[in-house]
């Protein structure tokens, strides 16, 4: 084989492991087995913090299921679109956060029904998961719910971000979840922006991953 033949054949195998060699060191770093499954979910958006919050999770891995009020996805139809097109799921948590455990059945079913209308029109799709504010259900509230082809999720782990806990605290409350259970956090606390890249290394070190939330079971499942 001439000298030039052999240059041309070693630069045709150099072009082909090149592009072998960057796929494999651009790989996720969640290719790891997940031996679980937690529910991270976040309240009350879109909201200006929303943006950042999409870009820290996304560039750790993560997703969420978003909770969102009706009225603030009406104003921001733009953020709902960019929740789903960053791979999160939307919920809904009523329209302008009431404790709806001290509403008539016509105004839990307004707060409700609206909400489905504002995120559908935003973009967001038809949410099969809803929270209600505080936490506070009723009777009445599931039914009104329920009739909205909805699951009522709370939580098993209250970060307590609405509440000023520390970027630490946040990230200790995360490292109590098991498999299958839902965090509750929130879209607008600093702390909790900034906490994101730690909750990623706290799942990953305990082998679990973020999932999706099962309309049928109400726990975290493999998305």
């Amino acid at each position: 084989m001439t000298t030039k033949r052999v240059l041309t054949v070693l630069a045709a195998a150099a072009a082909l492991t090149v592009p072998a060699a960057t796929t494999s060191t651009a790989a996720p770093a969640q290719a790891a087995a997940c031996n679980g499954y937690v529910g991270l979910t976040f309240d009350d958006g879109p909201s200006g913090s929303t943006t950042r919050l999409l870009d820290a999770l996304r560039q750790n891995g993560l997703r969420a299921t978003m909770f969102n009020q009706g009225q603030n996805a009406a104003a921001n139809p733009s953020l709902v679109r960019a929740q789903v097109t960053a791979g999160m799921w939307v919920a809904n948590h009523s329209y302008t956060h009431p404790h709806l455990t001290r509403l008539s059945q016509a105004q839990i079913d307004s707060e409700i029904s609206r909400t489905q209308q504002a995120v559908a029109n935003a973009g967001g799709g038809t949410p099969k998961l809803f929270r209600p504010p505080y936490g506070e259900t009723n009777a009445t509230v599931k039914s009104v719910a329920a009739r909205y082809g909805l699951t009522e999720i709370i939580w098993n782990v209250d970060s307590q971000d609405w509440n000023g806990a520390s970027t630490d605290a946040i990230v200790q409350s995360v490292a109590r979840l098991t498999n299958g259970q839902i965090i509750l956090m929130h879209d607008w606390p600093a702390n909790t922006l900034a906490a994101i890249p730690r909750i990623a290394q706290t799942l990953a070190s305990r082998g679990l991953c973020a999932g999706t939330i099962s309309p049928q079971t109400g726990r975290a499942v493999a998305p």
